[in-house]
């Protein structure tokens, strides 16, 4: 799961990168299943309130995690320009975001740059994830903050090119 922090220095790697307020984000890509516009979503009682409740996505109930409520530690704002469903081996989880940008190349010397996602993350909510879903949680600790430099050095390369 973690192949994308031990890649050779002189190697690229592909990341699947969406924003969530001014944060851009890059999940490993293997993981990423699709992206789509949100779904309804019907609340469960009793969830963390990172979860905002399960989505009917291809005739299957799929939890609905809001990223900037782990991000933040606040209240779920259950307001979400898309869906990126994840596959967790047999099941999926659709994390809301704000936009998707797409897969983008690093070179691996700029991924040990980029913080890890859970680096500000308050204890309790990754006992939650811990406590809920210990796959989720390894996927979110592969999942880094692009920071602004090497997003500066993404957008160069595409200006190139």
């Amino acid at each position: 799961m973690l192949d994308l922090l031990t890649d050779r220095a002189t190697e690229n790697s592909s990341v699947f990168v969406v924003m969530v307020g001014a944060r851009a984000c890059a999940f490993p890509p293997h993981h990423v299943a699709e992206t789509m516009r949100p779904l309804p979503i019907k609340p469960v009682a009793g969830t963390p309130s990172f979860v905002c409740g399960v989505s009917l996505i291809r005739g299957t109930p799929t939890p609905v995690v809001d990223l900037n409520a782990i991000l933040e530690s606040s209240e779920n704002s259950k307001c979400y320009g898309r869906f990126v469903t994840l596959k967790l081996d047999d099941r999926q989880v659709a994390i809301g975001v704000d936009s998707v940008v797409g897969l983008k190349t690093l070179d691996s010397t700029q991924l040990g740059v980029m913080p890890p996602l859970l680096q500000d993350v308050t204890a309790d909510i990754i006992e939650s994830f811990g406590t809920l879903d210990a796959q989720l949680l390894l996927v979110l600790r592969a999942t880094r903050i692009v920071s602004d430099e090497v997003w500066t050095t993404l957008a160069a390369a595409e200006t190139s090119t």
